[in-house]
């Protein structure tokens, strides 16, 4: 007879071991099944984000910030360095440490929440009594039974039609995170979040980097306003960008990848890069979960359709996360599978996706919540905008990191804060105050009377809260 559990999660990643912990703690029998393997074959929970997504990238950004402070700003501290160099193999074993110790975070996490773990692929049998039977094909072949189960497959990179990743020319966020050694010519289709971080990685380390991006304006979902700041960044740091372009034939082979494409005006060219990132976007996943042996419904997408609860078709059976319409964002997988847990318990959990931070780690970082300044303008909208740039900020100064700027958004007549977007130096740790801001419905007025520590980066999101009353007090 299989195992019967109160709760069945499907994935291991950040919806799926959240969803798992939250629903042990509210005391149910709860199994999580994960595939995920380390390089010996064991368990590696933690999904796409853990394992090569939002966890190794912030390693390797990490240590290529240090190099390229090292080579480029030590001196102006009165610091001297000779014959600086980097070995690529120990910043990748180093990021797959910090890897590991995640992994293995979520597997003590496991054993104290008392969550029963499987190691392999989860797939539906049929509905049975009580539940749904769930097969585990891992080392050894188990079936288990649950009442409730919750899916949390994640999502796969989405590649170039006629250009499917061989994660040695033609990488995706996977091959990204391993090329061995320096490439001298590296080259991004689409500006997506992990290309331009994987792009900012490897120029520093002295790549020459090449972004292609079909659409006409760069970083289409950040205010335009923000988004150009970044791009005269990153223009300026050495990242070619072109934009509007049309990729055709991609070519991969012994010397690298050669990828024709068209201007935004027409020309033809073609690009030769040793290494070759594709960061189109991500499509969910739900490779053989065997959605048909119960009837569970999938979207023209791939997703599995759910309800604003994350309930699915099917009594009992719910999806989070990537999987999901939504934003493809690890927290939002989070609170969903929190979210789920907990509607399961019969209380009310939450997620309201206006105040879903957004960031982007790159130097400088990228991070915003709720609208932008176009999005305002199309709704019709009255509203007030603010802003301070980091380079009247003295933490900043201090830091020798002044690009970028604070924009605060609020409703013309109320001041409730509509958005806030930040491009500057620890911009993902400084939204946090937006978000709570927003969730409890504050105005800008409010961010601007309270007292910020000086000298603080945080004293530039005060000062562009005064600005949208016009009235900095620094600039």
């Amino acid at each position: 007879m299989s195992k019967q559990f109160d709760v069945v999660v499907i994935g291991g990643g950040p919806g799926g071991y959240i969803a798992a912990i939250r629903a042990a703690q509210l005391g149910f029998n709860t199994a999580c099944i994960d595939e995920w393997k380390n390089g010996k074959g064991g368990p590696a929970p933690g999904g796409t984000c853990t394992n090569v997504g939002c966890i190794p990238s912030k390693a390797l950004l990490q240590s290529s910030e240090h190099f390229e402070h090292a080579g480029h700003h030590f001196a102006d501290h009165g610091i001297g360095l000779k014959d600086l160099s980097i070995d690529v193999s120990k910043m990748l074993a180093r990021k797959d440490q910090v890897v590991k110790q995640n992994n293995d975070g979520i597997l003590y996490l496991f054993k104290k929440n008392k969550v029963t773990f499987f190691h392999g692929r989860g797939s539906f049998v049929k509905a049975a009594d009580g539940g749904y039977e769930i097969k585990v094909a891992g080392a050894a072949e188990e079936s288990i039974t649950g009442k409730h189960v919750i899916l949390a497959t994640g999502s796969n990179a989405r590649a170039l039609p006629g250009a499917p990743f061989d994660e040695e020319n033609i990488l995706s966020n996977d091959g990204a995170l391993r090329v061995a050694s320096v490439p001298k010519k590296l080259g991004l289709i689409g500006s997506g979040v992990i290309g331009l971080e994987m792009g900012s990685v490897w120029r520093r380390l002295g790549a020459e980097v090449t972004v292609l991006e079909a659409l006409p304006t760069f970083l289409g979902a950040v205010d335009e306003q923000i988004a150009k700041e970044a791009h005269k960044a990153f223009t300026k740091q050495g990242l070619k960008i072109e934009l509007g372009v049309k990729v055709g034939e991609v070519k991969s082979g012994k010397k690298g990848v050669a990828v024709s494409y068209t201007t935004a005006k027409g020309e033809a060219q073609t690009l030769e890069v040793d290494k070759l990132i594709v960061s189109i976007g991500r499509v969910p996943n739900t490779i053989g979960l065997n959605p048909e042996a119960v009837g569970l419904k999938l979207d023209e997408r791939g997703a599995i359709v759910v309800d604003d609860e994350c309930k699915t078709n099917l009594p009992n059976v719910w999806a989070v996360g990537d999987v999901v319409r939504g934003p493809m964002l690890a927290h939002k997988a989070e609170e969903e599978g929190v979210a789920v847990a907990e509607r399961i318990a019969g209380q009310h959990g939450h997620v309201n996706f206006n105040t879903i931070p957004w960031v982007i780690y790159t130097s400088p970082e990228i991070a915003w919540v709720g609208q932008t300044e176009q999005q305002l303008k199309a709704a019709g909208r009255a509203y007030k905008a603010g802003t301070f740039p980091f380079l009247a900020n003295g933490r900043a100064r201090a830091l020798g990191d002044t690009t970028g700027m604070v924009k605060f958004l609020a409703d013309a007549k109320t001041d409730e804060i509509l958005g806030v977007h930040i491009v500057g130096p620890m911009a993902s740790e400084l939204i946090s105050e937006a978000v709570v801001a927003m969730e409890f419905k504050a105005s800008a007025e409010d961010i601007a009377r309270i007292c910020h520590a000086h000298p603080s980066l945080s004293e530039a999101t005060k000062e562009a809260a005064l600005a949208v009353d016009k009235r900095t007090l620094n600039f």
